[in-house]
Order: structure tokens, then sequence, then C-alpha cells
């Protein structure tokens, strides 16, 4: 213990020595009575430290709750006894966790399939071998069974299952088709983030092509195709390159001088969105029990249609 910590109020000490643990979270601790200082227990949040203590601390193993089935609404485009696929919109979580622990795409499928799901690690439960983002809309594909949860994975371990997105991003890149190949890994400063980073980074490697530009350039509908799975893997990477996408609140910052070059109708609908355009347009895969090529093509969500409508008309 430092000498200007003494007198320091104990959940603010420990909060700052260990970092995983919020104010909020060791304050709880201390009052439910798993922090103690010399065999004793200390209930108080605010009890002041004193000269030469030390304090042992029980931190209690985390249960996940297992989610609910709830009749969620669900966009089913293709469904068999392996896999199911839907085509999820935007505002959607995929999978509970904090913050989120309910009304996720999981509970959905709970509802949905029931009794067909026959087990995934001895569990009832939709094997959730790849997510999208809260806010980005299109297919996803679940498993049902141990088996199609085994394939898929091998799938996308192998990189051979076929992604391809819609977004659309500010400017114009150049050139126009080419290759992202750098490493992703938590973002330096801001943890809700990541970021291209030189190191400790997981490689990733992203394909874009240029479909369509509007207002001279000042937007473009970019497809990207991913060779890899990071997290916010599209977003990351067309930033790094210069072109955020359009609403994204993490990473795509305004770009004013761009948004003026829009007419007034295409600047209400980019303010409008409230999330990033980006859009899951198809999914390819081998199904786990046929050996068959499946292919899946999504219409894209209604605002970002409008959004391009618009674009269109200037």
């Amino acid at each position: 213990m430092l000498e200007a910590e003494i007198g320091e109020r104990l959940d603010r000490l420990l909060a700052r020595h260990l970092p995983g643990l919020s104010r909020s979270r060791t304050k709880a601790l201390i009052e439910s009575g798993a922090v103690s200082a010399a065999g004793a227990t200390i209930e108080e949040a605010s009890f002041r430290v004193k000269p030469g203590q030390t304090f042992a601390i029980e931190i209690p193993e985390t249960v996940e709750a297992e989610p609910e089935p709830q009749a969620l609404p669900l966009d089913v485009v293709h469904e068999d006894p392996e896999v199911i696929v839907v085509n999820k919109p935007a505002g959607l979580v995929v999978h509970p966790a904090p913050g989120n622990p309910d009304s996720t795409l999981v509970n959905a499928l709970l509802a949905h399939c029931g009794s067909e799901l026959t087990g995934i690690g001895g569990v009832g439960r939709p094997g959730i071998v790849h997510r999208l983002d809260k806010d980005t809309s299109g297919l996803l594909v679940a498993a049902k069974t141990q088996r199609a949860q085994d394939a898929l994975v091998t799938q996308f371990t192998a990189r051979s299952i076929a992604r391809r997105y819609y977004a659309l991003v500010w400017g114009r890149p150049r050139p126009t088709e080419g290759e992202i190949v750098a490493d992703i890994g938590r973002h330096p400063q801001n943890r809700k983030k990541m970021a291209v980073v030189a190191r400790n980074g997981k490689a990733a490697t992203t394909r874009y092509r240029v479909l369509a530009s509007y207002a001279e350039g000042a937007v473009s509908l970019v497809e990207c195709r991913l060779l890899t799975g990071r997290t916010h893997q599209i977003r990351v990477h067309m930033t790094h390159l210069g072109h955020p996408l359009l609403g994204d609140p993490l990473y795509g910052r305004a770009k004013p001088a761009l948004l003026q070059r829009l007419p007034r109708p295409a600047q209400e609908r980019v303010t409008a969105l409230g999330r990033q355009a980006l859009h899951a347009k198809s999914l390819g895969f081998e199904h786990p029990a046929s050996g068959e090529m499946l292919y899946f093509e999504s219409e894209l969500s209604d605002d970002l249609k409008g959004l391009i409508t618009c674009l269109e008309s200037i």
C-alpha cells in the first residue's frame, strides 16, 4: 500500500488495484461480506484504509443464466432439421449478455425451434457459430444439432464460408477494388472499440469492391467479403482505409464536408439512420448433413434501401 492511499475508501482502493472490477462491483462485494482484513469481515464500502493493512477478497464465479424462450418475430430464410438461416433486423442482439439479458435472437430461436434443438454441448440450445453486431442487419446461420455446430465451426475456421456484406461509406475508396490486410485488436485508449494494431492483434483480411458512388463521390456503396471474422472487422478496416461507414456511432465520425454535398433529403436520411450502414447480403456454406452447397441472398433493409434510392436520385 502506498502512503498516499492511507485513509482512502476501501471500495475505491480495491477498484484501482483490481482493474477487472468496477467500483460499484467492489462496493457490492464488500457489502456482501466478500472482503476481509486479518480474518475480520469488512462490510462497509466507506471503510478507511489503515497503514499496513492487507485485504482478502473472494470473488464468486459468474454463473450465466440459461436464456429463456421468447416468442419474437423471426424472418426465417431457410430451415431444416440441422440448420436455420434468418434475416436479422438491425437492433436485435444475437446472444444474451450483460445489458441485454433477453429479447435476443437466441431467445427467439429457443421459442421457434423448441424440441428440434437436439442438444449442443449437452444443452438444448441453438449453436451460434458467427455473430452480427446488434445494429448490423442481414443473414445469419445457427446450428440446431451438435453435428451441424461442429461442421459449421470447421467451415468458419477453414474460411470456406462465403460472406458478402453491403456497406455505405463516406467518400470513394481508391483503388475501387482491393484487399485490406491489417491486424485487429482492442483499441489502446478506448476498450469499447477495436482498432488496427501493430502488436498483439489478430490477423484480419477484408476484400472490398466499390459498386456505386453518389453525389460526386461523397458516398459509396461497397461490397465487402470477409476472409476472417474479427469483431467489428468491416467497420474497423473501412475506417482504417479512410472511409468509415455512414451512421456508425463508434467508428464513423461525421464527414461534414461530404455530408454538405448531399441534398437535404439525403442528409436527413443519413442523420436518421442511427446505426452503421451495414448489411449481411449473402451467405454460403456446405450443408452439415447432405454436403450440398447452400447459398442465400437477402434484400437490403428498408432504411438502407430508402437511403440508396434517395442517393440514386441525385
